[in-house]
């Protein structure tokens, strides 16, 4: 009986053994999980941080260019106004001299199309 007895202790011993490193098993499992889940999530921020990085270069080299482009718009549209400006000044006397003969002499005549009707 005693050595059945001893059989069935050690077994209780064995089982005890395997569920206890089973759940040393699923420790370090998780523990592994946990681990690569960090690195997974650091990994992330870096390309995150490195595109943020490479976006925020692109977007001042855009926003630069569209800056420089906003600057010669400007000065393209100051030119055309001056130059405006000057053809008005230069042309507003002739303009207004065939402005005012054309309004102050009146020659009076029977227009070309008049039909005398008896």
């Amino acid at each position: 009986m005693t050595s059945q007895s001893q059989g069935i202790h050690q077994l209780l011993q064995a089982e005890k053994r395997a569920k206890d490193k089973l759940e040393e098993a699923k420790k370090r499992k998780e523990k592994r999980l946990k681990q690569a889940k960090e690195e997974a999530m650091a990994e992330i921020n870096q390309y995150r941080m490195q595109r943020d990085k490479e976006f925020g270069l692109k977007q001042s080299k855009v926003m630069g260019s569209q800056s420089n482009l906003s600057e010669e718009v400007d000065e393209r549209t100051l030119g055309k106004i001056k130059e405006l400006n000057g053809s008005y000044n230069k042309y507003m006397e002739v303009v207004l001299k065939q402005l005012l003969n054309m309004v102050c002499d009146v020659k009076p005549g029977i227009h070309v199309n008049y039909r005398a009707t008896h």
